[in-house]
């Protein structure tokens, strides 16, 4: 019964340990924009993607997050009715619609900036510039990977 494949630990295998530390990494920051702002996950991402500068359609705000339409639509939706968020229609082409945060949008995510940031600060202070690097390194190549795999998996579908 000494078989490799019979022998399985959820609590040591990647793929669980990377969404275990994925959450609490997360949790970490909703403890600000949710406990302080009143903001969901989605709402505070998509913030973030805005900026104070972006100007995007929802269709681009799902292409670069980890959000899907739905989470992005709903999130659209609350900043708009919470004035965070305007639409706008595009000016190069009249049929899209656009996003931007409006001033009061502008003004609660400059005021979040600082204390994610202080945070991300808090998560990282035991590393070194080189662990740091090294982990970015790894992050990097084993999404890179992944991304290989759903379009082998695409492609041989």
């Amino acid at each position: 019964m000494g078989h490799n494949a019979m022998v399985f630990e959820l609590g040591t295998f990647f793929p669980y340990r990377v969404r275990k530390f994925a959450t609490t990494v997360s949790e970490a920051l909703q403890q600000i924009y949710s406990v302080e702002y009143g903001l969901t996950t989605s709402e505070w991402r998509t913030m973030a993607i805005l900026g104070t500068k972006n100007i995007l359609s929802a269709s681009e705000i799902v292409e670069r997050s980890s959000m899907d339409k739905v989470n992005v639509s709903r999130a659209v939706q609350s900043l708009r009715s919470r004035g965070y968020l305007k639409r706008d229609i595009d000016g190069d082409d009249r049929r899209k619609s656009v996003l931007r945060l409006t001033d009061e949008g502008i003004r609660v995510f400059d005021d979040l900036i600082p204390k994610v940031r202080a945070v991300e600060e808090r998560l990282l202070k035991d590393l070194s510039e080189s662990d740091l690097l090294i982990m970015m390194d790894l992050m990097e190549r084993i999404s890179q990977r992944a991304e290989e795999l759903v379009k082998q998996r695409e492609t041989s579908g």
